[in-house]
């Protein structure tokens, strides 16, 4: 399994795990590979370290044995993806509390505001001029672009 540091032309930075060169170069190619943030399929490779296994072991001494059994610290995140990581964890928290009406927004999100139905938290689409007059009309919204690694399951 090959784990490859990418990037997307917006440079938003991912990591893609691959069965080989090969796979990855087939997907690149065909445009199967896409940002997790902006779905944009511009990939590029980044330099990565390779891990390297030693030979020449050594049998744990006890106080290695203890850390051994301790999970690893996280590395520290840069502040890049540390954003990065605060955005999808709030999109996946609207995606996991709301539900999809899909272009139907404008209208449920007026039923609700009038009192025709039950309150609850939505997401949809609406056209610019949708959002403008639900706006106009007193009617609260915030647009939030959703990842298309997001609308879909992951593999």
């Amino acid at each position: 399994m090959k784990v490859l540091d990418l990037c997307c032309s917006q440079g938003h930075g991912f990591e893609g795990w691959f069965s080989s060169e090969d796979d990855y170069a087939s997907q690149l190619g065909r445009g199967l590979i896409g940002c997790p943030l902006c779905a944009d399929t511009g990939i590029s490779r980044r330099p990565s370290a390779p891990r390297l296994n030693l030979s020449g072991a050594r049998a744990p001494s006890p106080s290695s044995a203890e850390a051994a059994a301790k999970p690893a610290a996280a590395p520290p995140l840069s502040r890049e993806k540390a954003l990065q990581a605060a955005w999808m964890q709030a999109v996946r928290h609207v995606i996991a509390h709301t539900e999809d009406v899909g272009e139907r927004f404008p209208e449920e999100a007026r039923r609700m505001h009038y009192g025709e139905i039950e309150a609850r938290g939505i997401r949809g689409q609406a056209s610019p001029e949708q959002r403008e007059a639900l706006l106009d009309e007193g009617i609260e919204i915030a647009s939030l672009p959703m990842p298309q690694a997001l609308k879909e399951p992951l593999q």
